[in-house]
Formats: C-alpha cells, sequence, structure tokens
C-alpha cells in the first residue's frame, strides 16, 4: 500500500449527503477483483448518460476537477452495501482523501485499508473546505497527516483528529497483510516448532 503522509491538489466538491456505494461504483463493475480499471466507472450513473457520454455538469468531468486528488463531500458518505470496490474505484481515479461530516463505519474502515485518508470534520468545517474547492484549479488544498492539518488556499488551518492506529497505518503504507509481514521472522519460528514438536500436524 502506498504511503501516505502529506497530499496537495485540488479538492472536487460534491455536497451531497448519504452517496451510498452503489452510486460511487455501480453493481454491474464488481465482477472484478482486480483493484485498478474501477477509476473509470466512479460515480458512473452521474458522470455519464445512457449512451455512456460524458454529463458535462458532473463535477469530475468539468476541467478544473478532472485531476481532483481531494474530495469534499455530505455526510454519511458511503453508506450502503459493504463493497470495498468503491475506495478501489476512488483510489484508481486519483482520491486519496475524502472530507465529509460522517461516513459509513465500513467504508471509513476500508478506506484505511487501501490507503485512502478519510477525514470527519464539523459540518461549518466541511463548509468552509466545500468553499474552497468550488473555486477549482486556483484553490489547491494541502494535507499533512504527521500533523493532522489541513490548510487551504488561503493559508486558513484546520486541525483533524485520527486514530493513533490508523495514522500509523497510513503513514507507513501498511494494509493487513503488510501488517502481518511484520511478523514473518515470529511466524516462521513457530511454524518450525510446531512442526518439529508435532510432525505429524
Amino acid at each position: 500500500m502506498e504511503k501516505f503522509t502529506t497530499l496537495s491538489g485540488v479538492a472536487a466538491p460534491l455536497p451531497l449527503i448519504n452517496v451510498d456505494t452503489d452510486m460511487i461504483i455501480p453493481k454491474q463493475f464488481l465482477k472484478t477483483i482486480r483493484r485498478t480499471g474501477l477509476g473509470k466507472h466512479l460515480f458512473h450513473e452521474m458522470r455519464y448518460d445512457a449512451s455512456g457520454k460524458e454529463n458535462p455538469d458532473f463535477v469530475l468531468n468539468k476541467p478544473a476537477w478532472r485531476e481532483a486528488k481531494i474530495l469534499v463531500a455530505g455526510d454519511n458518505f458511503g453508506c450502503g452495501s459493504s463493497r470495498e470496490h468503491a475506495p478501489w474505484a476512488l483510489l484508481d481515479f486519483g482520491i486519496r482523501c475524502v472530507i465529509a461530516p460522517d461516513f459509513a463505519d465500513i467504508f471509513y474502515n476500508n478506506c484505511f485499508k487501501n490507503g485512502i485518508l478519510p477525514i470527519r470534520l464539523p459540518q461549518e468545517q466541511v463548509d468552509l473546505l466545500m468553499d474552497d474547492a468550488e473555486r477549482g484549479a486556483n484553490a489547491t488544498i494541502s494535507i499533512d497527516l504527521e500533523n493532522q492539518q489541513i490548510t487551504g488556499p488561503d493559508g486558513g488551518m484546520i486541525r483533524f483528529e485520527i486514530d493513533a492506529f490508523r495514522k500509523h497505518c497510513l503513514l507507513e503504507g501498511l494494509d493487513d497483510i503488510g501488517l502481518t509481514l511484520q511478523k514473518s521472522t515470529a511466524i516462521k519460528n513457530y511454524e518450525d516448532r510446531v512442526s518439529q514438536d508435532m510432525p505429524w500436524l
């Protein structure tokens, strides 16, 4: 998993509440177990019309936000089914951070396991960042995970809270497999000992 230390980039505003995982990545694109290739289907039903042509009114289709690295969204982001494809699609598109007043628990946890930083903030602070995001390419937002700070385009700073263990995993680029591999020597020693003491297993 790629480490998350600092991130600076354009933030896309998505001022919608209750954006569920089927809106993030519709069910017809869940046939793959690969984490790549899903970015083109992110928010598919909002990004494209029935013929497959881009909807020019959707934020990620507008020139100012096509390269967005941050998403500023409404309350209860990522609700609905527990598909891990949702953070996969966001990451494959290039979004490494989602800021919202609150998230659905499973989506929130899946973000950390895939190298995305979900930041919960009070509504009034999300509103400020939403205003910044609506300014497009002229409004770069910077995120410093180590110091737990968001800096807006005008220099204003917002602090955010994050669980210490999850912060450590993001800073070090450790998913569940990476955490397990840190114990590889102890695991091998245990397996060798069991093989010697109980060879019938």
